[in-house]
């Protein structure tokens, strides 16, 4: 398991201590709302602000015998505050402040994220720019098939994060909620204005609606995004652990004089930190499962999804942004070799121009089935016999007998492929 204070600011969020800084805040926001309503004596809202104080390691002791942190909680603010404690808690019910809490420590999880994300989108738009007409390989089942970009391809996953962008922009506001409506979301001990007035001072909204705790398909769908991120990151990890193969050698993870790769081997130069996302990504996806399992609860709600919660919703949020921050890392970083790239699109021989060499046969007037026979022979030999496609190509009578050779020559330009590439990635603004 990744250490939670690898990036602390994450790790923070959800430490229990801080669940409880943000449960006090609470109790003291709906005492305001409850002397609004005449309900608590305004002097005693000030004496609780005065004397209440976050004693995380008395909770901690009172809580090793009640067994319930709430109670331990507010047993704890009880001795400082004194007689005055008896209006704290008024009304409320524990899950009225942890699901609050809750939904405080989402938001700031998902502001996190998002600053996460941005810096990724950053990052891919700078390196798609420097490598717009960076020209390489594009490969479809593993296997060589036409030109493309560096550029392009980092526009793919460009276009893919700010869709992430999207996605937790709209499901911050899904679970950014809070809830003070008693133990069955009748408000039977406490008014509407507490709720209303609590998360309006929390920067949350009110749920519309609620039993016990708030519905937990906002928390499934808050895990599902987070999965759908971290499998975005394995994608893009992957595609850099494959291009960094000894046999294809086309970028590398940035990798320092000290860094050592194996134990036995000296030479190995390989792609840790891509290795680690990916792997990290699986146990992200998990979690995303346990948290729709928690959707069916036990009519107003039952038990079974705390225990899970408090270790899917931090371990989600804290492996996500330590693999947004390590992945874009790696970009930042990345070494790119252009050389390798035009030599491997150099490997097969000329054969990625096969459909140039169909096309132009079908342009004369040739029927697509024996263009297709005529250059896919040329393609056999090659990949049989390593005859050079292109050679074949200007020795084939049929081929010939509709193109001339400076035609041939025009089928074999790379720079055919990569005639669009400008406004594509204009869409980008690059």
């Amino acid at each position: 398991m990744i250490d939670r204070y690898v990036y602390p600011e994450m790790g923070r969020i959800w430490a229990e201590e801080n669940e409880f800084r943000i449960m006090l805040d609470i109790e003291l926001i709906a005492c305001e709302a409850l002397a609004e309503l005449g309900e608590v004596p305004k002097a005693a809202v000030a004496a609780i602000r005065e004397k209440a104080r976050l004693d995380w390691k008395r909770i901690q002791e009172v809580q090793k015998n009640v067994r319930h942190d709430v109670m331990a909680f507010l047993t704890v603010i009880a001795e400082q505050v004194g007689e005055e404690a008896k209006y704290i808690h008024l009304g409320l019910t524990a899950s009225d402040v942890k699901e609050t809490a809750l939904g405080v420590r989402m938001k700031q999880t998902a502001d996190i994220i998002l600053t996460d994300l941005r810096h990724l989108r950053d990052v891919l738009r700078r390196r798609a720019q420097e490598h717009k007409y960076t020209a390489m390989m594009g490969r479809t089942h593993g296997m060589h098939a036409e030109p493309l970009t560096l550029g392009l391809k980092l526009a793919v996953w460009l276009d893919e994060t700010e869709r992430h962008i999207a996605r937790m922009e709209k499901v911050r506001e899904t679970v950014s909620v809070g809830k003070a409506a008693g133990a069955v979301g009748t408000y039977a001990n406490i008014s509407p204005h507490v709720e209303a007035y609590v998360c309006k001072k929390l920067g949350l909204s009110a749920a519309k609606v609620a039993t016990q705790i708030v519905q937990r398909d906002r928390h499934a769908e808050f895990l599902n995004v987070l999965a759908v991120i971290a499998s975005s990151l394995e994608k893009f990890a992957i595609e850099i652990r494959n291009l960094q193969r000894t046999d294809i050698g086309e970028v590398e993870e940035f990798f320092t004089a000290d860094s050592q790769s194996a134990s036995i081997m000296p030479h190995r130069r390989q792609p840790l930190i891509s290795e680690n996302v990916a792997g990290l990504a699986r146990v992200v996806r998990g979690y995303a499962l346990a948290g729709m399992e928690n959707v069916a609860l036990w009519h107003e709600r039952d038990m079974t999804h705390v225990s899970a919660e408090r270790l899917i919703l931090p371990e989600s949020a804290i492996l996500t942004n330590y693999c947004l921050r390590q992945f874009a890392l790696v970009l930042e970083k990345l070494i790119v070799y252009p050389d390798v790239m035009r030599s491997n699109m150099d490997k097969t021989g000329g054969m990625i121009f096969s459909q140039r060499v169909m096309n132009a046969l079908v342009e004369r007037g040739v029927m697509r089935d024996d263009a297709y026979q005529w250059v896919q022979r040329h393609a056999l030999a090659k990949w049989q016999e390593d005859i050079d496609f292109k050679a074949g190509v200007l020795r084939d009578s049929n081929i010939m007998k509709y193109l001339t050779a400076e035609e041939v020559d025009f089928c074999f330009d790379y720079g055919y492929f990569l005639r669009h590439i400008d406004r594509i990635m204009a869409r980008f603004g690059l």
